[in-house]
């Protein structure tokens, strides 16, 4: 079980902490421009677009736990066509986003409201970013799908050809051609789209025999479509209230001021590097419990959760031990602004405590996941985030300020994952 386990994280674990990890070098070369303007407007307008795609997540999560179970069930022609309806969703959404980009800008900067400068450099960012939508979306179908097939590989290449590509082309752009948000998000777009191609090609020659499944009629039976947007539903309208958190608290943030705007950016890229490494195993246990369930096997679905969570806690106690060490100097890297760097040594104790509270409900999020249920996932955390980060937060911002914000989203995370640890005996069990 190590082996299957670590076959899938493995490579899940790279792939994803090149995001995060992509993130920081955004900053890090934003962190170094004449103004701490340019490190809020790049996390603003990605928290934009977290909110746009993050939304649309389901694309991934609930193709995963499709395309698991119908593999374990032995349908091939079943799993094909899930991936089939994810493409479909995700290239009209990415035409609605497009044609709606005014409106939603509009809105967006309606709701969050930073400085003026910020304001200005992150109208540049997003009008330049939403024409990364198709590519965006059609990877996460792609990718959930791959998983589903229990192949974490091509996630991998895909991510870290999409990754360095970014990286490479975001120096380039930067630093060599004198272009600052405006180039972050040209090499985001950019990317992207090496990676949908990237991920087309890897279809195309490693599932060509899937393509005989492939009956578009078929693909689009009401019954079919009901079920994967019931499902789909449920994620979309917890990944909301989720991002509908993330949002507020860099809404919040803005509000302290652009300096400690700076500072939450920069803290939140450390609870992000974490999120996407833990994810790791949460990806595995997508595929493994999928898998499990699909195949009726109640003794595998059982040792999957059981060995997933030894790992996944194991590797969230080595980021908060980095963390404590290492922490302040990895902040230096990022940034060249003294006082930034000083104001965030004084929330560090919460960047260094998340990894082993965020850790369980990333885990029991991917075990859902993979066994579709998403009703739980749906209601614990709308209940996490109207029942107990806001109200936390809105009774002690005033006499604990940006404390009480890290306060209330350590608590919105503790209650996501003890109210999904609660629900696990009702809901993740072989039928």
């Amino acid at each position: 079980m190590n082996k299957k386990i670590l076959n899938l994280a493995i490579p899940n674990i790279i792939s994803n902490v090149s995001v995060p990890l992509l993130s920081m070098v955004d900053l890090m070369l934003m962190g170094h421009l004449e103004s701490e303007a340019y490190i809020g407007a790049v996390a603003l307008g990605g928290m934009i677009f977290n909110f746009i795609f993050w939304g649309l997540g389901f694309l991934r999560m609930g193709t995963t736990g499709f395309t698991a179970q119908a593999l374990g069930n032995r349908r091939l022609d079943e799993s094909v066509m899930t991936l089939v309806r994810a493409l479909a969703v995700a290239m009209l959404a990415a035409l609605i986003i497009l044609l709606l980009q005014a409106p939603l800008a509009h809105v967006s900067f309606m709701l969050i409201q930073g400085s003026n400068e910020v304001e200005h450099i992150a109208r540049s960012y997003f009008y330049i970013r939403i024409y990364a939508a198709p590519a965006a979306l059609g990877l996460y179908a792609f990718n959930g799908w791959f998983l589903g097939m229990q192949n974490a590989k091509a996630p991998l290449f895909i991510s870290v050809l999409v990754n360095v590509a970014n990286i490479g082309l975001n120096y380039l752009l930067v630093v060599r051609w004198g272009m600052k948000a405006e180039g972050v998000a040209l090499g985001t777009v950019i990317a992207q789209y090496m990676g949908f191609l990237a991920a087309i090609g890897i279809f195309s020659w490693r599932y060509r025999k899937l393509f005989k499944y492939i009956v578009l009629k078929k693909a689009f039976q009401k019954t079919d479509l009901w079920i994967f947007f019931k499902v789909n539903n449920d994620i979309f309208i917890r990944t909301l209230a989720l991002i509908s958190t993330f949002s507020f608290f860099y809404a919040e943030s803005a509000k302290y001021g652009d300096q400690m705007l700076a500072v939450n950016s920069l803290l939140m890229q450390f609870l992000s590097l974490m999120a996407y490494g833990v994810d790791g195993f949460a990806f595995a246990a997508e595929s493994l419990v999928g898998k499990a369930i699909g195949a009726k096997d109640g003794s595998l679905l059982h040792k999957s959760i059981r060995y997933i969570f030894r790992w996944g806690i194991g590797l969230a106690g080595v980021f908060s031990l980095t963390y404590w060490v290492a922490g302040e100097a990895v902040l230096a890297i990022m940034t060249d602004k003294t006082q930034v760097i000083a104001l965030a040594g004084e929330f560090m104790p919460w960047v260094v405590l998340a990894p082993l509270v965020n850790a369980f409900c990333f885990i029991w999020d991917g075990i859902y996941i993979g066994a579709t249920a998403s009703k739980a996932m749906r209601n614990t955390t709308i209940i996490a985030t109207f029942v107990v980060f806001l109200p936390v937060y809105c009774s002690t911002q005033y006499w604990w300020q940006n404390h009480g914000l890290w306060f209330a989203f350590t608590l919105f995370m503790a209650t996501r994952g003890i109210g999904l640890a609660w629900l696990a005996k009702r809901y993740i069990r072989i039928y």
